[in-house]
C-alpha cells in the first residue's frame, strides 16, 4: 500500500500531509511564515520562506507518519495562486520578494491598460480581468523595478513562476521549470482555449516568453524530488492551484457542481464542463482542471478577504486570541445592532473588482462591542459569497437551490455555515474531510501513480458530514442583504 505526500503551500502557512492508499490522512505538519506589508495595499513573502517551510513540513510529516521516504509513491502539490516569483536560473536565488496575489501595487498599470482599450482582448484570451490580482502585471512590475532585471530576463538568465514552479524547481534541483494548466490560467499570460502562452499579451506587458515555464496537465510527470532532500527520489505527479485542487477534492466533476473554499480568501468555482463560459457579471472564466490534454472549465468568483478578516480580529484589533473564539462571540452579539463590516482591506474582488476600495464598518453605536465585530466579520463572508453566487446564477442559468459544497478552515464553524445557508437561502454541504485542497493534489498524484481510483471511483468516496438548511425568514434575509449592498456602495463611494 503506497502513500502520497501532498504539499499545500498557502498564503499564511505551508503544510504537508501524508495520505495512505485509501486516501486517509496519516500525518500532517504545518508551519506559518511572515507576511510583509511594505506599503499600503502591498503584500510580499520571502521566497525562501516558502521553500524552507515546505521542505521542513514535508520532513516532519514523513517522520510523524512513521514511514520511510521510499514508501511514498508520489508527491502532489497545491499552492496559493497568482503569487509571483522571479529567480536566477543559475543560482536559484530570487531577485525580489514574492509578490502575493493580494497585492494591489499594479492598480495604476491595470487602469492604464484598461484606458488604452486592452481589457476586452485580455479577457477573451485569458478569461480574466485586468486586475492587480493576477501574475502578469506583478511580473512586469518586477522587471520594471529591479535593477537589470529586464536585460537579464531577455538574455534568458531569469525564470518566472507561480509558487508551484518555484517549489518544483527546488525539489528537482533546478532540473524542471514547469507548471500546470490551472496555475498557468491565473497568470494573465495564458490562452485558456489554445493552451499556449499568449504572444500578444507578453508583448503588451513587455514580458520575455523565455521566462515562462512549460505547461503540463494537472496529472503529469513534473520531475523527481532529489533523494538528498527527503530521503528518497520521489516523483512529482500532480499539481493544481489551491482552488482547483479543492474543486477536485470536492469531486465537482460534473457541470453545474459548485464549491466554495474559505481560507485566507474565499473562492467559489462552478464547473461548466468543456465550454468556457464568458461572464456578463465580472466573474472569471478559468480552467478547473486539465487531464489527458483536455481542459475542463469553470466560472470563478474570488473574494480577497475571508479567513483573513478573522486574522484581523486577532492580530489587528486583538479582540480574540484564536479563530475559534469568533463563533462564541458572534453567538453573544446583540440582535438589535446591525453592524456591517466591508472587509476590503486589499480592495474588493468579484463581482466589484475595485482595487482602490478599502475596508469600512457601518452601524456602530456606543453599545458596539467585540461580539458585534465578530458577528459582522463572519457575516461579511456570507454576504460576499451571495454576491458571487448571484452572479454565477445569472451567467450559468442555475437555480438558487443548488447545493454548495464548502471546505477550508472557516467551514468548520457551524455558526458561519448556518449563516451562509440562511443568507443564500440554499443548502450548504460540509464534507467529512475538510482537507479537500490537499486531497485534490494527493488524488491527482496518486491516480497518476496507479494507487488511487479514477474520477468516478474517487467521486463515490465523497462523504457528507453535515448539511446546513436555511432557517432565516425571507424578510430578515432581504433586510440584512440589502444593508450589505448599501454598505458596499458607500465603501466604494468613499
Amino acid at each position: 500500500m503506497g502513500f502520497v505526500l501532498a504539499i499545500d503551500q498557502g498564503t499564511t502557512s505551508s503544510r504537508a500531509i501524508v495520505f495512505d492508499g485509501d486516501l486517509k490522512i496519516t500525518a500532517s505538519a504545518q508551519e506559518e511564515f511572515t507576511q510583509h506589508f511594505p506599503n499600503s495595499g502591498w503584500v510580499e513573502h520571502d521566497c525562501m520562506d516558502l521553500w524552507t517551510t515546505t521542505l521542513s513540513t514535508c520532513k516532519a510529516a514523513i517522520a510523524q507518519a512513521g514511514i520511510a521516504a521510499s514508501d511514498i509513491s508520489a508527491i502532489g502539490i497545491t499552492n496559493q495562486r497568482e503569487t509571483t516569483v522571479v529567480w536566477d536560473r543559475a543560482t536559484g536565488e530570487p531577485i525580489h520578494n514574492a509578490i502575493v496575489w493580494q497585492d494591489r501595487r499594479t492598480s495604476d498599470m491595470c487602469q492604464s491598460l484598461k484606458a488604452a482599450g486592452h481589457e476586452a482582448m485580455v479577457t477573451e484570451t485569458t478569461g480574466l480581468l485586468l486586475d492587480p490580482y493576477f501574475s502578469g502585471t506583478k511580473l512586469a512590475w518586477i522587471l520594471d523595478n529591479v535593477d537589470g532585471a529586464r536585460a537579464r530576463a531577455e538574455a534568458g538568465e531569469l525564470a518566472f513562476g507561480t509558487v508551484d514552479s518555484w517549489l518544483i524547481w527546488h525539489l528537482t534541483g533546478g532540473d524542471r521549470h514547469v507548471t500546470d494548466a490551472t496555475n498557468a490560467a491565473r497568470t494573465l499570460l495564458y490562452d485558456i482555449r489554445s493552451g499556449q502562452w499568449s504572444s500578444q499579451i507578453c508583448e503588451l506587458l513587455n514580458i520575455p516568453k523565455q521566462m515562462l515555464p512549460e505547461v503540463l496537465d494537472c496529472a503529469a510527470d513534473f520531475g523527481t524530488a532529489k533523494a538528498e532532500l527527503l530521503g528518497a527520489e520521489l516523483p512529482i505527479l500532480g499539481v493544481a492551484g489551491d482552488q482547483q485542487a479543492a474543486t477536485i477534492g470536492q469531486a465537482c466533476f460534473e457541470p453545474g457542481m459548485l464549491k466554495s473554499t474559505y481560507g485566507t480568501g474565499c473562492f467559489a468555482l462552478l464547473n461548466t464542463g468543456d465550454t468556457p463560459v464568458a461572464s456578463k457579471n465580472r466573474l472569471l472564466t478559468t480552467i478547473a482542471y486539465q487531464l489527458d490534454g483536455k481542459p475542463t472549465y469553470a466560472l470563478e468568483g474570488s473574494i480577497f478577504i475571508a479567513g483573513a478578516v478573522v486574522q484581523w480580529l486577532r492580530d489587528g484589533l486583538q479582540i480574540i486570541n484564536s479563530a475559534p473564539e469568533t463563533q462564541a462571540l458572534a453567538e453573544q452579539a446583540d440582535d438589535n445592532q446591525d453592524v456591517i463590516l466591508v472587509p476590503a482591506f486589499t480592495g474588493l474582488g468579484a463581482p466589484y473588482w475595485n482595487a482602490e476600495c478599502r475596508g469600512a464598518v457601518f452601524g456602530l453605536t456606543r453599545g458596539s462591542r467585540p461580539q458585534e465585530f465578530a458577528r459582522a466579520a463572519l457575516e461579511s463572508v456570507g454576504y460576499q459569497t451571495r454576491d458571487l453566487l448571484e452572479a454565477m446564477q445569472a451567467d450559468w442559468g442555475t437555480s438558487g437551490d443548488t447545493a454548495l459544497r464548502v471546505d477550508g478552515g472557516m467551514s468548520a464553524s457551524d455558526w458561519a455555515m448556518q449563516f451562509l445557508s440562511d443568507i443564500l437561502d440554499a443548502p450548504v454541504d460540509r464534507p467529512e474531510v475538510l482537507e479537500t485542497t490537499a486531497m485534490g493534489a494527493a488524488w491527482l498524484a496518486g491516480q497518476r501513480a496507479g494507487i488511487y481510483p479514477d474520477q468516478a471511483g474517487f467521486a463515490k468516496t465523497w462523504a457528507l458530514e453535515n448539511r446546513f438548511q436555511p432557517q432565516m425568514e425571507a424578510e430578515t434575509r432581504d433586510r440584512k442583504y440589502g444593508a450589505w449592498k448599501r454598505a458596499v456602495s458607500a465603501a466604494q463611494a468613499f
